[in-house]
């Protein structure tokens, strides 16, 4: 068994002496890992970094093997990445995340999304939103996504305001206001079509509602938590919205997420 591809560094935990265990998200063929040897070695530690795009070939003598990779750097970007604390909990907590998924599951959209914001993590506003998009993606992949695109009560596209924590669907404002200590906030820059950008409100907002539906629907039934990086990475977000700095739109990002 043979195959080459485009891959995104997600880990890798020594092997031996001089090998590593690396995890790929790949473009094909999901998330999937390999064994590198020489992976430890000087010319190679800079290359096995998490959040690196590769290209990579796999080897093995059957396909539930775990085999071994061959790796060629394609956008060696680790060092940029190590910056900010944004960019340093965003590899972490988007690693995360796609662990969630079973391994060698083909999610492309999720790959060109990681790749999209791993290219913006520098960029703390705008990775704020592009990480709330993942996650809703992820949330969908598994089966669980949201229904923000009309009202569960009245079917109204117009004025959604809130999000209903037992059926993850939407609901416009008239409806949901009766309730709206049991609802959960829409933000606005996840409706369709909207023009606007995440402030600090609406952002926590927005992780406050992934957050909710993750807990509920993958870590609680699994007996996981959603630990310490993915609350790095919201505290570090908001905070550089509180500074004042202004988010930037990235349309066709949020639209591979």
């Amino acid at each position: 068994m043979e195959w080459t591809d485009e891959a995104i560094l997600l880990g890798a935990r020594r092997h031996g002496e001089t090998s590593v265990i690396a995890e790929m998200m790949t473009k094909g063929r999901g998330r999937h890992l390999g064994m590198v040897r020489g992976g430890r070695s000087r010319s190679m530690q800079p290359v096995l970094q998490p959040g690196n795009r590769l290209e990579v070939t796999w080897r093995a003598r059957l396909d539930e093997h775990l085999g071994e990779y061959r790796v060629e750097p394609v956008r060696l970007r680790a060092a940029k990445l190590m910056e900010s604390a944004t960019a340093v909990y965003g590899v972490q907590a988007l690693g995360a995340l796609l662990r969630l998924l079973p391994e060698r599951d083909p999610h492309p959209h999720l790959f060109e999304a990681l790749d999209v914001i791993l290219d913006h993590l520098d960029d703390a506003a705008s990775a704020g939103e592009l990480f709330v998009r993942f996650e809703l993606a992820v949330l969908n992949d598994l089966g669980f996504g949201l229904d923000l695109e009309q009202c569960a009560a009245t079917g109204a596209r117009d004025d959604l305001a809130y999000v209903s924590p037992k059926s993850g669907r939407a609901v416009c404002r008239a409806a949901g206001l009766p309730y709206a200590g049991r609802m959960l906030a829409l933000p606005g820059f996840l409706l369709a079509g909207a023009a606007a950008s995440a402030d600090e409100e609406s952002l926590a907002e927005a992780f406050r509602l992934t957050g909710f539906f993750l807990n509920r629907h993958v870590y609680e039934p699994r007996g996981l938590e959603a630990g310490a990086a993915r609350e790095g990475f919201c505290q570090a977000a908001l905070k550089t919205l509180r500074s004042g700095v202004k988010p930037a739109l990235l349309a066709t990002c949020a639209n591979s997420a």
